[in-house]
């Protein structure tokens, strides 16, 4: 995938790039693996807002993703790579040898026509998803089961990739992208190779608007508001916010509290990503 740069014939253009999307090969997604996504705003079920910021944006449909990979030794081969307005990923779409179609998370280096599998007894193979148990140490990996069973749920973002580091017991060391390193049994699922769309890093919007179509709202400064509205406002002029450090709306302090609280998985944690970790 490579980056295109925009000729600035307008000043939104003049700072954008985008993508080339060479390496898609089909234009409309399988109807059969959609979904309606329905808009809820940031809003929970009683209307309050609970994300700020969201709003807006275009009309998507949801891709179903298959992050399971439940169907065992059945081959599969890749018939498109496919692009999703809901992730920094692309997508493949598999054929399976008993006709049943479904998306999965395209790794770098898949291409249109190659084979892959979901088995204990798999080859190390791009694409091909195996338990932690049978991959050597040193793998990259991606798509990676906290629990088994439940599905991937880390490294699934594009460009992304884990490495196999140790093992010993019933779990083994795997180093995040984030470069923190944890426990995660051997008995869970993961997928060879580096997930794909590398270039994603890369890409500058440009313009607000292009934030907008995106589904976001505008971000306001606090020193901005009043201070009815914010813990920074008010204040004749340009003032320092007057308190020891910065707060959040909500009277909070966002520097050296720590807002990390996981106490279920804290002891899987090996190490931190640094020592400054939230």
């Amino acid at each position: 995938m490579a980056v295109k740069i925009y000729k600035p014939t307008t000043p939104g253009l003049r700072n954008m790039t985008g993508n080339t999307f060479e390496e898609i090969t089909k234009d409309k997604p399988e109807r059969s693996l959609l979904v309606i996504r329905k808009a809820y705003s940031g809003r929970n079920s009683y209307g309050r807002v609970t994300v700020r910021h969201r709003g807006g944006g275009e009309r998507r449909f949801v891709r179903l993703v298959d992050f399971k990979r439940e169907k065992r030794d059945i081959p599969a081969v890749v018939a498109a790579i496919e692009y999703d307005p809901n992730r920094t990923a692309r997508l493949a779409l598999l054929n399976y040898a008993d006709g049943e179609k479904r998306y999965i998370i395209a790794p770098l280096g898949l291409k249109v026509g190659d084979t892959i599998v979901s088995s204990k007894t798999a080859e190390i193979r791009i694409g091909n998803n195996l338990p932690i148990s049978s991959i050597p140490i040193g793998t990259m990996v991606h798509s990676i089961e906290l629990k088994e069973g439940r599905g991937a749920q880390l490294v699934r973002a594009a460009g992304g990739a884990a490495q196999l580091l140790a093992k010993e017991g019933d779990f083994a060391q795997i180093r995040m992208p984030s470069g923190e390193v944890r426990l995660v049994s051997q008995n869970c699922f993961a997928t060879i190779g580096q997930v794909g769309n590398l270039d994603h890093k890369n890409i500058k919007l440009g313009k607000a608007g292009r934030k907008r179509h995106m589904g976001v709202r505008p971000t306001v400064r606090g020193t901005a508001m009043s201070p009815r509205d914010h813990p920074h406002g008010g204040g004749e002029g340009r003032q320092p916010v007057g308190m020891p450090g910065p707060k959040t709306p909500w009277g909070v302090y966002t520097l050296g509290y720590k807002t990390r609280n996981n106490k279920q998985t804290d002891k899987y944690i090996v190490r931190r990503r640094s020592k400054s970790s939230r």
